[in-house]
């Protein structure tokens, strides 16, 4: 499409976000919420929806909602009540979902982004409580559909922005940020591949300058960041397209195909009416009182932008380190826990970046399965700031001893490989002037001239000292030596 075209139209998106909340049991049963299983087993006449059952409220699920609230600014509304939300689809047991509609437990608030043109809040309309489906599977070459019960009422929050994202990257971003929030809350996994966090796109496309929105199209059920963004920018093209060429777009549901990269109408959209709303009659209202209010907020972690804030204020961190270490709540929990035993915080940082993150990532580990626990790294760091071992020993040797044996500090490591360094002058001068007198056409090429050569020195004496000389009080020595 070319840019003078694609200029000339302005995008609206708008997002439902779908978190799975990380409660053991079913938001209305006791069944099993844990991802998994073998199909139909985490299932009960209460998820089946047989007569004369009744559903029970979850009561983590509704302070998970509540947390999420908070942590967006929301408004929490005191007083609610749940929803029937009437449609068919094969894997609704009851033939209508649990929601809330008329009282969505959050109001407003929104989650801020970082993008290429600045920072920017994306706020929401609501978050709403609700119970999920089941799902459909669809063997291949089979024209049966079968059917697994099992997340059918695993308790989920919607979160509905308001329809202001503007582009593909501001939606990718958004739910990125999202994902980092719910994690942190300790309320949601954020497995897009799994299904626990998933969303679907509301966009439409007016000419710049326009208050009228276009025919929106929804985009259902996205769970990967990069689809997100591909599937926004074909159905760009593909309406600004329809709209230049005179043809009339439908207000549909679409699903998008990420072998072509594109979307395909699945049904006309629905509409508020034809869900049939009304108050839930089998659940009472539920009411949000003060002291509850307060004892979730006192449950309530650190943020990432607080603690992004602490680091580089409290820690002198850089930007960018407080941003890698912020990432995820575990790892800056680790940086704060070794903090605690050392206080070069930016060589805290720096091994938690580089010597740790590439263990994680060559083991294919997360930083709650490191065996090195914050006071040993520390430990390590201190012996480093010490003089005591280089940073290139402490990473190369020790540290995968660390690793390995849990029983030993690092110093006890240290000692037994015999890689303390030697700092004494007098045992340091004596390797050096052996060195110096073996090489005696190297000595008069230096002093001729080919600084360079002092590298080559220093090999030979730590060769000798078999790594144990400290580099700079060597270097000084020798570079004085060769000075007379």
């Amino acid at each position: 499409m070319k840019q003078e075209i694609r200029d000339k139209y302005e995008v609206v998106i708008g997002l439902e976000v779908h978190a799975q909340l990380q409660t053991e049991s079913k938001i209305f049963a006791a069944d099993a919420a844990s991802f998994g299983g073998l199909p139909n087993t985490h299932i009960s006449p209460i998820t089946l929806g047989h007569p004369g059952t009744l559903p029970k409220l979850n009561r983590k699920a509704v302070e998970y909602a509540i947390k999420m609230g908070l942590a967006c600014n929301s408004q929490i509304t005191e007083n609610q009540y749940f929803d029937r939300k009437n449609y068919f689809y094969p894997d609704l047991p009851k033939g209508y979902q649990i929601t809330q509609d008329k009282t969505p437990i959050c109001m407003g608030g929104g989650v801020k982004v970082k993008l290429s043109t600045g920072e920017k809040t994306v706020r929401f309309h609501h978050i709403h409580l609700e119970e999920d489906a089941g799902k459909s599977l669809h063997a291949e070459g089979s024209t049966d559909s079968l059917i697994d019960y099992n997340r059918a009422g695993t308790p989920l929050i919607e979160m509905v922005t308001e329809p202001e994202i503007k582009s593909a990257e501001e939606a990718a971003t958004f739910m990125n940020e999202v994902r980092k929030l719910v994690r942190y809350l300790g309320i949601c996994d954020g497995n897009m591949e799994e299904g626990s966090l998933r969303c679907d796109v509301n966009i439409s496309v007016m000419p710049v300058g326009s208050k009228v929105f276009g025919t929106k199209v929804e985009i259902k059920n996205m769970n990967s960041m990069r689809f997100i963004q591909k599937a926004i920018e074909y159905e760009v093209v593909r309406q600004i397209d329809a709209v230049e060429n005179g043809e009339k777009l439908i207000q549909e549901t679409r699903s998008f195909d990420p072998a072509t990269g594109r979307t395909s109408g699945m049904r006309e959209k629905e509409t508020q009416n034809d869900y049939r709303y009304f108050p839930e009659p089998d659940l009472v209202p539920l009411t949000i009182s003060e002291a509850w209010l307060s004892e979730v907020k006192n449950m309530m972690p650190a943020l990432p932008w607080e603690l992004f804030e602490k680091f580089t204020k409290q820690y002198n961190l850089p930007e960018y380190d407080a941003n890698v270490l912020t990432e995820t709540r575990e790892v800056a929990e680790y940086f704060e826990a070794t903090s605690q035993f050392t206080k070069n915080y930016k060589a805290v940082s720096n091994w938690i970046m580089g010597t740790v993150k590439s263990y994680l990532n060559d083991n294919n580990l997360e930083i709650g399965q490191l065996t090195v626990t914050p006071e040993r790294l520390g430990a390590l760091i201190n012996l480093i700031d010490e003089g005591k071992v280089s940073t290139s020993t402490a990473a190369q040797q020790i540290f995968p001893e660390l690793v390995q044996d849990s029983s030993k500090t690092p110093l006890q490591i240290a000692e037994a490989k015999n890689l303390i360094q030697q700092s004494n002058t007098d045992t340091l001068q004596s390797l050096i002037d052996e060195v110096l007198a073996n090489n005696p056409a190297k000595v008069k090429e230096y002093k001729s001239g080919k600084k360079g050569l002092l590298a080559m020195f220093m090999g030979e004496i730590m060769k000798k000292s078999k790594g144990s000389a400290d580099p700079k009080v060597t270097t000084a020595l020798l570079q004085k030596t060769l000075e007379m």
